[in-house]
């Protein structure tokens, strides 16, 4: 799919560039083909960039959920140790 719209977006250069200027010469169709070459590959180069953008955000994402669990399971922890010292306290108030 990449390869067959890459592919008509030379063809689409070229035919531009026949059509506004006549009869291209050899030198602007080489021209042209080397910024459509260019160009893509600037393209190709930001969707790599984008994938490992993408790859490390997952990465983040799921650090920051072991994160937020680790926090969640901490403060139920220290909830339940709360409780416990609550009922020693009251325990030890009830037998004074």
């Amino acid at each position: 799919m990449k390869q067959f719209r890459l592919s008509s977006l030379t063809l689409l250069c070229l035919a531009t560039a026949l059509m506004l200027g006549g009869c291209a010469t050899t030198q602007e169709v080489e021209k042209l083909r080397s910024e459509v070459q260019s160009a893509t590959a600037s393209a190709n180069s930001a969707n790599t960039k984008a994938e490992a953008a993408m790859k490390e955000a997952t990465a983040a994402r799921q650090a920051a959920e072991r994160a937020e669990k680790a926090a969640l399971e901490a403060k139920a922890a220290a909830e339940a140790t709360d409780a416990k010292i609550d009922n020693m306290f009251k325990k030890s108030m009830q037998k004074g």
